[in-house]
């Protein structure tokens, strides 16, 4: 996995929309991402850890090739404000009648 700054990152998130586009699908990931790079031990003394920013790690994949880059999530609340909430209750009533 590659990890890139967010411009290039866009860049070649596009790319790899472009090469999806007639057929194949791009699968994208969001995480929350406290900047560790190895994993917390089990047992024994562990340091509590707190991030000063609160930052997400986004992973973008074609199945081939994976991309991903770290960015803050104050900045991506700011701009997405036009996203809509999913409604869970009209989804499971529509599997419901379809059975």
């Amino acid at each position: 996995m590659v990890l890139l700054e967010s411009e290039q990152f866009l860049t070649e998130l596009t790319r790899l929309f472009q090469k999806c586009r007639l057929s194949g699908s791009v699968f994208i990931t969001l995480k929350k991402y406290d900047g560790r790079t190895k994993p917390i031990p089990r047992k024994g003394s562990v340091d509590t850890f707190e991030p000063s920013d609160n930052k997400c790690l986004l992973r973008a994949t074609d199945g081939k090739k994976k991309i991903s880059t770290v960015a803050y999530s104050n900045l991506l609340r700011a701009n997405m404000d036009g996203l809509k909430k999913r409604d869970k209750k009209s989804k499971s009533k529509k599997s419901k009648a379809a059975q």
